[in-house]
């Protein structure tokens, strides 16, 4: 099961709803076999662009900051997966520049941003291909293109 806390801080009007973002949350997580708590925060460039300051030390707002829980054994005693906060200006005008749907991207970003909650990275070459693989599936099973495809 998986208990999700969606908070909106942005102006914009059109988001993804709550179904579509549970959606694509419960499908990037289905391998894992515990319930998952997680939180996604949708945001303006103002606070993106702070927290991708504060976390990573980079001065502009990226897409999706994946932010994995960290409780130590024994203090809590809930299925706490971490939180991702998603950058909906930054969203939107990659989806315009890359010409990609906007619910295709929305979908990537949130498995992506899920993946990296379980784990996955993309520092290494072999962790990305790995990452980008699941990524590729995932998203074919939405009828979505492939979102590392070549224009």
């Amino acid at each position: 099961m998986l208990e999700l806390d969606l908070q909106n801080a942005s102006a914009a009007t059109e988001l993804p709803s709550e179904a579509q973002l549970r959606r694509w949350c419960e499908l990037a997580l289905r391998q894992r076999s515990a319930d998952s708590e997680l939180t996604i925060r949708l945001v303006d460039e103002a606070e993106g662009r702070e927290l991708n300051h504060t976390w990573r030390h980079k001065d502009y707002a990226t897409n999706v900051l994946s932010f994995p829980a960290e409780v130590p054994e024994g203090i809590l005693d809930i299925p706490l997966l971490g939180d991702l906060v998603i950058c909906v200006p930054v969203v939107e005008r990659e989806a315009r520049e890359q010409g990609k749907t906007l619910e295709a991207h929305w979908a990537h970003l949130v498995i992506h941003g899920c993946l990296h909650l379980l784990g996955y990275d993309h520092l290494e070459d072999e962790e990305a291909e790995e990452m980008e693989a699941l990524e590729r599936e995932l998203l074919a099973e939405l009828g979505h293109p492939d979102p590392y495809a070549e224009e």
